[in-house]
């Protein structure tokens, strides 16, 4: 959590100085999601997500915090119906990126932390930095990639042993790529497509999201998405591939 903290901090820092040259600009959106059944299976779902970015002279920044939990009810084994959590992750990130002369070209720092009770990995931290550009810049699509260094901790989820329960801590370097392409299909339709990758010795944990947004009015937006994270190495009993598809309002402002 440290290092999601010194994100926080150089990135609030760069807004901080930018401010007193001009007014800030920001734009932000928040989705939220929700699925509940009942009858012979009964469930409820929930996903939410804020994404804030600020552009200014010389600074970029993007501050995001998203939220997923699910909830069963089960039959307990007395036959009473019992709510069991299934999921429950919980994601921060701060990243401040500095431009350069050339137009889309950047250097930054970014800090994400990850908190998920039910994963492979119970707590994954990174700070990175390095160098961001464009390689695709079309009247209605566009590809931003970076690419750098970074340093990595993680809890990996408990796994029982003969003396009782073990839970392993892991850090180290990795080298850390990420790409987001998008894609206007009308003035009231877009496809986006995010990914990134961290390489570690120990692990390498890659997350995809495909997505589809539509207007519905000049602030609202319906958003399908499906999000895919692999861990390369992940304890016995956990699977390495985590899938989430949601069907979200988004409203910009």
């Amino acid at each position: 959590m440290r290092t999601v903290t010194l994100a926080v901090a150089i990135a609030l820092a760069a807004g901080a100085q930018a401010q007193a040259e001009e007014q800030k600009v920001w734009t932000t959106s928040a989705e939220l999601g929700a699925i509940t059944t009942t009858g012979n299976t009964e469930g409820t779902s929930i996903t939410g997500k804020i994404d804030a970015k600020q552009d200014l002279t010389n600074w970029s920044n993007q501050y995001i915090l998203s939220a997923f939990f699910k909830e069963d009810e089960k039959e307990g084994a007395d036959g009473s119906r019992v709510k069991e959590r299934s999921a429950e992750r919980y994601l921060v990130s701060a990243k401040g990126a500095y431009k350069l002369t050339q137009e889309h070209d950047n250097v930054f720092v970014l800090g994400s932390y990850t908190d998920d009770k039910f994963g492979a990995y119970t707590q994954y931290t990174t700070l990175a930095a390095g160098y961001g550009t464009r390689l695709l810049n079309l009247e209605n699509q566009s590809l931003d990639v970076e690419v750098g260094p970074g340093y990595y901790t993680a809890k990996r989820a408990a796994v029982e042993t003969e003396t009782g329960l073990l839970r392993e801590t892991e850090k180290g370097l990795l080298a850390r790529g990420a790409a987001s392409y998008k894609w206007t299909l009308s003035e009231s339709a877009a496809f986006t497509q995010t990914l990134s990758v961290e390489y570690s010795a120990d692990n390498t944990r890659t997350i995809a999201e495909t997505a589809l947004s539509a207007r519905i009015n000049g602030a609202m937006q319906m958003k399908a998405a499906f999000l895919v994270q692999n861990d390369s190495d992940v304890p016995v009993d956990k699977k390495s591939t985590d899938t989430q598809t949601s069907l979200t309002l988004v409203y910009s402002f």
